[in-house]
């Protein structure tokens, strides 16, 4: 009973509220409106309506004065909705206020957000840290999501005599509750030390690593399957995967690259969640450089950018060097002037369509030319009786030449600062 709060069992029809000060901008909020309108359909809910409220300022209470509350209660009874979704952020009180004021279930963007994380976790990691990141938000929100709460504890009437009043049922949920946050993130720390072995030995192995990055639905999954041509999880649906995947690729100039899928971003996301997933998103902190994929049909996607964008920041990976590929080329009509006024805005962006295969050359060069001053032309002189070497310089780097000569095998090849120190041993004295 302490994993979620327990909303009515059919919530079926939602009614969607977006509030905004008067002197922000109404385009940005129907924007983010619409967007939470996906997000509520994601998890199966039909939205009777939606409604953007403007006001001069907030209100503890209700975000809005009561005569404005009274007047959007009067529309939610009109369409028989069952739940109101707030795309604000609500504070436990708020959310309180609002069930007792409408008598229907009230919740926010962010729980949505977790609500549709929740359904889409599949490995344990992603298990675990959304279960961390619905518990920390369900904490402060106990004292509603229960009934017994106002009793007391304390035995029977002879140790009450001795122990006092005793302690509210609340506070023994409370501790229940952080003792399960703490169990939470140890399990979470165990995972993630595996993972930092994971790339331990990734790194003794020294590939190139470029983590994909971008805005939920953006076709970020689709995008590593086309250019790896094994398979990953795709699907047109908000977080079709919370895990990150590794494939390997061979780009044009024959090095290799490890290419990461992480999962999707949005306006507005759960701050809890992004703390929850640093450990997935960290790829995107350690990788050599960034591919940042934005949907080219986006009407919105320079907040999308800038969503992208503000994320990796507070990762600390926003100054990673970084390649803006637009995708979903294929979907554009040929009367939609859209590709060149994006080419102004962003002049060194790539335009693809993962679909259909167009622009997917134009890209995997402009990652050979991202890693060009990583690497370094080396010539080495390999013994025949280590043939290992050679076949990891062929599968490491770009093999120029190869010259068998009568004490080794001379090779000529373009390695990776890492692998070339690695190789130091093999240079010819006059190399």
């Amino acid at each position: 009973m302490l994993d979620v709060r327990e909303k009515p069992r059919m919530v079926e029809r939602a009614f969607l509220v977006g509030v905004h000060l008067r002197k922000e901008s109404a385009d940005e909020a129907d924007d983010l409106l619409r967007e939470l309108h996906e997000l509520v359909a994601t998890l199966g809910i039909q939205v009777v309506w939606s409604t953007r409220v403007e006001i001069r300022k907030w209100h503890p209470r209700l975000l809005m004065g009561t005569g404005r509350a009274e007047e959007l209660l009067e529309a939610v009874r009109a369409t028989d909705a069952d739940c109101i979704v707030f795309d604000n952020e609500l504070t436990p009180a708020q959310q309180r206020h609002w069930e007792d004021f409408a008598d229907v279930c009230v919740i926010d963007r962010q729980e949505v957000i977790l609500d549709i994380f929740a359904t889409r976790a599949q490995t344990r990691e992603a298990q675990l840290q959304v279960e961390l990141a619905r518990t920390e938000y369900n904490l402060p929100r106990l004292k509603r999501a229960w009934t017994h709460l106002g009793r007391q504890g304390g035995g029977g009437r002879e140790s009450a005599a001795h122990r006092g009043e005793g302690e509210q049922q609340i506070e023994v949920d409370r501790r229940m509750v952080r003792r399960k946050i703490s169990t939470l993130k140890k399990e979470l720390a165990a995972i993630r030390k595996h993972r930092a072995t994971q790339r331990k030995d990734r790194v003794r192995v020294p590939i190139p690593h470029a983590a994909v990055v971008g805005y939920t639905n953006a076709g970020k999954s689709s995008l590593v399957t086309a250019l790896s041509g094994s398979e990953i999880y795709v699907a047109d649906k908000l977080f079709a995967t919370l895990d990150t995947t590794t494939r390997r690729i061979r780009l044009p100039n024959g090095r290799p690259l490890l290419v990461t899928d992480t999962v999707g971003f949005v306006r507005r996301l759960p701050h809890d969640l992004v703390e929850s997933f640093k450990a997935t998103l960290e790829e995107a902190v350690l990788a050599d450089f960034v591919v940042h994929i934005l949907d080219v049909t986006a009407p919105q996607v320079d907040a999308f950018h800038r969503t992208t964008m503000d994320v990796l920041k507070e990762l600390g990976a926003d100054d990673k060097m970084m390649l803006t590929v637009f995708n979903k080329t294929d979907l554009l009509r040929s009367d939609q002037p859209t590709v060149p006024s994006l080419r102004q805005r962003y002049p060194d962006a790539v335009f693809v369509s993962a679909k259909t295969g167009d622009g997917l050359d134009a890209l995997e060069e402009r990652m050979a030319d991202a890693l060009a001053d990583q690497v370094e032309d080396v010539e080495l002189l390999v013994p025949y009786d280590r043939t290992d070497v050679v076949a990891m310089l062929h599968d490491l780097g770009e093999v120029r030449s190869t010259d068998y000569v009568d004490d080794g095998i001379r090779i000529a090849v373009t390695l990776s600062h890492r692998v070339a120190d690695q190789c130091k041993e093999w240079r010819p004295a006059s190399g």
